[in-house]
């Protein structure tokens, strides 16, 4: 019974009847539902660049309102404007690709060069703020007094927008005479910190009572409990936490470079292209900021995949 029943039932036995263009088809059609969400907000932005540029253009390329125009004039001049209200997708990524291929990665208007100074101080922020988050959360699990004095203090951080305090941070460490990246870092640990804190604090409780009572049967100590139970009970909230920790640290990052008036940056590619009105590299930068936020996050997950490979497959 199960010979020829698993026989007609295997995995192998249905490959070999199903068509050659069938597994192809469903990994296809797995990408389905997000090509069509990218497709309509490609046509919605197409057309809201033709409604929101299109007054600029008939006044200044096309000759005003009784010029000698048709629609499909229109459409070409609101879709090719220099400095339009809202760039076209394909102007974006005609800037973005010229930023990154046509300058070399060490000079001003690379976008690699801008990227590569704000990654920096991203990374140590995050570096920073991971550190400090983790070393609360363990004296709030280990004393009732730190989490009575600090917890509060941790919430009320976050409430302070970030802008009203960049400036504050960069104006007070400037006055003791540190520049250049760790300013910035500063910045970005204060973002990172948080979600680590809490993730840390949840997960360094998670051990049943029953397996904290089996170590301390064998006369383990404070620290021998958190090496060996504690903490790896703890990795599988933190790495979630660190990935939104990273993204909040980047935006840390940038909000520190537009206060400095910095000549480097993506913060200071933003500003740089808000003085001049120049909102296609404004647009090619918040595009270059958001490939940047998806690379430390997916290193992030790599570092999860490896930390977590002995609990089995993560999803």
């Amino acid at each position: 019974m199960r010979g020829g029943m698993g026989s007609f039932t295997s995995p192998s036995w249905l490959t070999r009847w199903l068509p050659d263009w069938l597994p192809r088809w469903l990994r296809l059609q797995a990408w389905l539902p997000v090509s069509s969400v990218l497709a309509v907000v490609l046509l919605l932005w197409y057309a809201l660049a033709i409604a929101l540029n299109a007054p600029g253009a008939i006044e200044r390329q096309l000759g005003g309102p009784d010029g000698p125009w048709h629609a499909a004039d229109l459409v070409q001049a609101t879709w090719s404007m220099t400095r339009p209200i809202l760039p076209a997708p394909h102007q974006i990524a005609l800037d973005t690709w010229h930023g990154l291929f046509d300058w070399p990665i060490d000079h001003p208007r690379s976008l690699v060069f801008h990227a590569r100074v704000t990654a920096e101080a991203t990374l140590l922020g995050f570096v920073l703020g991971a550190t400090l988050g983790a070393l609360l959360a363990i004296g709030i699990v280990h004393s009732k007094t730190l989490e009575r004095a600090l917890m509060p203090w941790i919430v009320a951080s976050q409430t302070v927008p970030v802008l009203a305090i960049a400036p504050i941070v960069l104006v007070v460490l400037g006055s003791l005479g540190f520049t250049g990246v760790l300013p910035k870092a500063v910045i970005a640990m204060y973002l990172c910190f948080f979600p680590v804190t809490v993730a840390m604090v949840q997960g360094l409780r998670a051990p049943h009572a029953i397996e904290r009572e089996l170590l301390h049967t064998y006369a383990a100590t404070r620290w021998q409990g958190l090496w060996l139970l504690r903490l790896p009970s703890a990795l599988p909230y933190l790495f979630p936490a660190l990935r939104v920790a990273v993204a909040a640290g980047l935006v840390g990052a940038i909000v520190a470079e537009l206060p400095t008036g910095a000549e480097a940056g993506l913060g200071a590619r933003l500003l740089t292209s808000s003085y001049y009105g120049n909102t296609v590299q404004i647009w090619s930068a918040l595009l270059m900021s958001a490939v940047l936020g998806v690379l430390l996050t997916t290193a992030v997950s790599g570092l999860e995949r490896l930390a977590l490979r002995h609990r089995g497959p993560i999803r």
